[in-house]
């Protein structure tokens, strides 16, 4: 097996990476390693001709069950085993779980250059200029439209809508036949910042023939079209009119049309805005450079001095993340004093499983008198994600022979799998590491290979199922005992054992607790045997035993204990 991969019962022939290899040697694969069964984390790998190209390199965040972490990328360990058959790496568009990952998963293909239109390689060179590789990787920036090639791949940037500048779709050319790799977008006639999809490109190649479509899956449950940002603008506008005193908008950084909304809201009701976040202002710097008309914002420090009345603060943390702005303001660890009668305004949709971290920023809030209004009080947010009519309209314009739904849980790619099939397209369930062969003949799995996650830890990427890491996991939920244990030639304690113990029992037990603990050590070794007593191992064992026994008895907890044992000669 390849890295640390993993395949569930029934979904089809066993790991074998040397057939996928056959097979995009004579044929063109879709083989997706991250992306196709979760959101989040995209990596998709294409085969033709015995070459390979990787689109996007993404991350996706780490929860609550992973102390210590707040990253995670795919395992590339399949796409490295490739070589110098991996000719390139394509992104279609700025969203960390896009290119995210290419500083940390970057040099294992020092020979890929990576391409993308201006924005995103704006992002991604700040990224390597941060990690200091800059010099290091190949960043190709390409036009938006552009069309070149790799090797026999002939690759074409489509504009499509999102929620970011320069999103694109990816028309990718074989002799075998042609995919749509839509890449996130909805059908979005007034995007505001940036043109509308061109449906035009599209629509030309659904003529040539489009052989099979890999499309977002994200709204597939969703009945009617996703809303467009302008109609967005002009609910805050008059939203925004409506409140008295100070206004915080959460939302995400990378949504310059939202930004540029809330300025426009701001000033017609008389208010100045201000950036609370640096990716904020990474991301407007970005597109400024790139020749986005994005408005000049004020410093946060600048908006305090105007009264409550002319402020609005759009800040990061519309995710409750740990050490965001709204987070730190939230916790009244920040400069940015919010105050009873303020109003904040979550202008994002909660993405699952960040609920919790959600709720206990707008708790806190609450309790400090500020009022919140999210998308379920009014219309503040809309998705940058095709509903089923966006999806109907792309289906019509490519009219494929095949769909392979991505960028979605598996009840994501369920639905669009009946979705597609009422399009009149084929569709097939591809999910991470199963290689599908769509050409030639017909379509279908031909291998799985491994595929996994790594987590990114200061420095190093790990295993998700590293021994750091299920050590830091039981730290975290069980505690820590450390206990030293001197002994002479006898086997007998030399000293009394000290015991140090954290994170099981409140402080003002805590004294106590380790005196009793430390008479227990010295009853559990005065019972061992004498031969025993010169086995280290059953030493720490009698040592942990007796720990073990008075925690579980004391707190109901098992600590991690670790057992230092000095022999004296």
């Amino acid at each position: 097996m390849i890295g640390n991969g993993r395949k569930n019962a029934g979904d089809g022939p066993e790991l074998a990476p040397g057939a996928v290899i056959d097979a995009a040697r004579n044929g063109l694969v879709y083989l997706p390693l991250g992306g196709a069964g979760e959101i989040g984390m995209n990596f998709y790998l294409y085969g033709c001709e015995g070459k390979w190209i990787a689109v996007e390199m993404g991350v996706t965040f780490a929860d609550q069950t992973l102390p210590g972490i707040d990253l995670i990328v795919p395992d590339p360990s399949f796409a490295e085993s490739l070589g110098d058959d991996l000719l390139a790496i394509v992104i279609t568009h700025g969203h960390e779980d896009h290119l995210g990952a290419v500083p940390y998963l970057g040099l294992r293909f020092p020979r890929a250059p990576i391409y993308a239109t201006p924005f995103a390689a704006g992002l991604i060179a700040n990224k390597l200029m941060d990690a200091e590789l800059e010099d290091a990787l190949d960043l190709i920036t390409k036009p938006l439209g552009a069309r070149f090639a790799i090797g026999p791949f002939d690759i074409e940037y489509v504009t499509v809508t999102h929620s970011i500048p320069e999103p694109n779709a990816l028309l990718i050319r074989t002799r075998f036949g042609t995919v749509l790799h839509t890449g996130d977008f909805k059908i979005d006639p007034n995007p505001l910042i940036g043109k509308p999809t061109d449906e035009a490109k599209i629509s030309a190649a659904g003529d040539a023939g489009i052989l099979a479509i890999v499309c977002d899956s994200t709204n597939a449950t969703i009945e009617g079209k996703t809303g467009s940002e302008a109609e967005v603008r002009e609910s805050l506008t008059e939203l925004i009119g409506r409140c008295k005193q100070r206004v915080a908008v959460a939302c995400f950084a990378s949504n310059l049309a939202r930004i540029t909304s809330l300025h426009h809201a701001a000033e017609a009701n008389g208010r100045r805005v201000a950036l609370v976040g640096r990716s904020l202002w990474r991301y407007t710097e970005v597109a400024r450079a790139c020749g986005y008309g994005v408005p000049q914002f004020l410093a946060e420090h600048d908006a305090a001095r105007l009264s409550p009345e002319r402020q609005l603060l759009i800040c990061t943390g519309s995710q409750g993340e740990q050490g965001s702005a709204l987070s730190r303001i939230a916790a009244r660890d920040h400069a940015v004093r919010l105050e009873p009668g303020d109003t904040v305004i979550f202008s994002s949709k909660e993405i699952p499983g960040n609920e919790k971290p959600i709720a206990a920023v707008q708790n806190l809030l609450l309790a400090q008198g500020v009022e919140i209004l999210t998308d379920h009080d009014h219309f503040v947010h809309v998705s940058g994600h095709p509903a089923r009519e966006d999806l109907a309209r792309m289906y019509g314009l490519a009219r494929p022979k095949i769909a392979v739904p991505m960028h979605g849980e598996m009840r994501h790619l369920s639905a669009h799998m009946d979705f597609a099939r009422s399009q009149g397209a084929e569709p097939v369930l591809v999910t991470d590491g199963a290689a599908l062969r769509l050409a030639p003949g017909p379509s279908r799995i031909v291998a799985h290979v491994g595929f996994g996650r790594l987590v990114v830890d200061g420095l190093r990427l790990l295993p998700l199922a590293s021994p750091v890491i299920s050590a830091r996991r039981r730290l975290t939920y069980n505690g820590l005992a450390i206990v030293t244990v001197v002994l002479d030639r006898k086997g007998r304690l030399a000293a009394p054992p000290v015991v140090s113990i954290e994170g099981v029992l409140d402080q003002e037990h805590d004294a106590a607790t380790e005196e009793t603990l430390a008479d227990d050590v010295v009853a559990a070794l005065r019972s061992l045997p004498r031969r025993a007593s010169d086995d280290d191992t059953m030493v720490q064992d009698a040592v942990k035993r007796a720990i073990r026994q008075r925690t579980m008895a004391e707190a109901g907890k098992k600590p991690i204990v670790q057992v230092h044992l000095v022999r004296l000669d």
